[in-house]
């Protein structure tokens, strides 16, 4: 039996995802659909409410989000969020002025004036997040406005007897106080959730949709040995177990001791076919002389592709390659299932794959957030040494060189990043950090070494602290740890004379640098 699902209509928000993922927190299953989707494919999932995302168009823009006006009408709770409210109340009669000057950005004091169920158990004012332009200026017949800001008259209001409820300001956001809570409210109070959806339960339903699609056939494996990869290494291994063939490539780009790491945990320790594949000079050849991020990307993921389907051959008759594709990869890659969301950049699992790539693609993670796939590897018996690792991207260090990659380089860099890792440890601070990492920069930096002048290579360590991975917060390490993270990088690794520490955020900056 399948969950009760709420269905969330993209409008082109990076906050999207994160949508799913707060609904999911409140154990309720979300889908995501681009805002155009039709009718029916909605109605098929009997969903017990809609959430209409925010996005980055005014409602009056030549190209501006539509949706079909019947989700109005289906009689089910909706949520309207920022121009998802917009949107709702344009096409239910009401009135938004373009460019008023009554926008609105960042955190902003919200007076609520209504004892309506969603807004149960919120102080009378708190703290929410706003980003628009445009405002509503009247109301459609039968709606009431539920909370003001000082800049916004109409910041939440409510209509269709109870059931159509706009937010010009995102629960979704940490910075939102009670956000959660509002959401809380909406599933349980307004749309009447029961929160039947659990992690064991969307394993055992993942396990029956692997065994129907590969019908009793062998599964190839891409096995990176970080979290995702190794997660669905053990649910594919719990859905068809021997017929699961793992291969795990050292394509050069890994960290230090990784490949010894990978092949002792699955081929000695999990007892899964594991087959370890050394193709480190071919990728290393294909990214010669490549400057370019996104041309590196696509070159390492053809090159993943070209290795495995040479694998598959001498495996004989394989028909699936599986990937731990995760939601983040998607929307960061390609607009969420077709939705308006803005391309950030190319990740190897979604946007690096051959037209006639001779397999049909297995991605069980695909509808999953980071935590979640923790959660099903702590479920799965994966070890805590893998669950817990920080997430590593699928072109591997060759992302965290700028520019030119070589094996000198990349061996520098290997050097400088365990240090890194050992020294949070160490103290203690690897857990608390979401992720951590060493960049080689393409740059030189004059020093003074034993008395000597250098002109030596500048690493940069980059550490962050995140919820969901579309947002995140640089760490702030203690000054004592990184002076001793530098100090050691400095001493003990070949030709690096300076050592500097990211402090920027995502957004602006992206987590890794390429």
């Amino acid at each position: 039996m399948r969950a009760q699902t709420v269905v969330i209509l993209d409008f082109g928000s990076q906050y999207t995802q994160l949508i799913a993922r707060r609904v999911r927190e409140l154990q309720v299953y979300s889908v995501i659909y681009p805002c155009d989707v039709d009718l029916t494919t909605i109605q098929a999932h009997k969903p017990i409410a809609l959430i209409l995302s925010g996005g980055p168009s005014s409602v009056y823009d030549k190209d501006a989000p539509q949706m079909d006006s019947r989700l109005l009408e289906l009689n089910i709770p909706v949520l309207g969020v920022c121009y998802g409210m917009q949107k709702m109340i344009q096409q239910s009669g009401g009135e938004v002025a373009f460019g008023s000057g009554g926008g609105e950005y960042g955190r902003t004091v919200v007076r609520f004036e209504t004892d309506h169920p969603v807004f149960s158990g919120i102080p009378e004012e708190a703290v929410a997040w706003m980003s628009h332009g445009d405002r509503v200026t009247a109301l459609p017949a039968g709606f009431e406005v539920m909370a003001v800001s000082e800049n916004c008259p109409i910041a939440a209001v409510v209509g269709g007897e109870g059931r159509l409820i706009g937010l010009q300001f995102h629960p979704e956001v940490t910075h939102t106080e009670h956000g959660l809570s509002i959401l809380r409210n909406f599933l349980y109070g307004v749309a009447g959730a029961e929160g039947d959806w659990k992690m064991s339960s969307y394993i055992d339903a993942l396990v029956a949709d692997i065994q129907g699609q590969v019908g009793g056939e062998k599964i190839v494996l891409a096995l990176s040995g970080g979290v995702d990869s190794s997660v669905a290494a053990l649910l594919l291994h719990r859905a068809v177990g021997d017929d699961l063939e793992c291969v795990f490539v050292d394509n050069g780009l890994l960290r230090k001791g990784e490949a010894d790491q990978v092949v002792e945990t699955f081929r000695d320790f999990l007892k899964i076919h594991l087959h370890h594949i050394d193709a480190s000079e071919r990728f290393l050849k294909n990214i010669e002389n490549v400057r370019d991020p996104e041309e590196k990307r696509r070159r390492i993921g053809h090159t993943f592709i070209e290795v495995f389907q040479d694998m598959a051959r001498e495996l004989k008759g394989i028909r699936y390659l599986a990937q731990g594709t995760l939601y983040p990869d998607v929307i960061e890659s390609v607009s969420a299932h077709g939705g308006p969301s803005a391309t950030i950049k190319t990740h190897h699992n979604v946007g690096g794959l051959p037209e006639e790539l001779g397999f049909e693609l297995v991605e069980p993670l695909r509808l999953l957030f980071k935590d979640e796939v923790r959660e099903m590897g702590r479920l799965l018996g994966l070890p805590a040494s893998i669950v817990g690792r920080h997430p590593f991207p699928g072109p591997g260090l060759a992302v965290r060189i700028p520019g030119r990659v070589t094996r000198p380089d990349l061996d520098t860099l290997r050097e400088a990043d365990a240090i890194l890792i050992e020294e949070l440890r160490r103290a203690g601070c690897y857990e608390r950090t979401s992720q951590a990492f060493a960049v080689f920069l393409p740059v030189y930096s004059v020093g003074v070494m034993g008395d000597a002048r250098t002109y030596a290579r500048v690493i940069a360590v980059r550490a962050v602290v995140t919820e969901d991975f579309m947002t995140a917060d640089w760490a702030r390490l203690p000054h004592d740890l990184l002076a001793t993270i530098s100090n050691r990088i400095i001493n003990e690794v070949s030709g690096v004379n300076r050592v500097v520490y990211d402090i920027s955020s995502k957004p602006p900056s992206t987590i890794e640098w390429e």
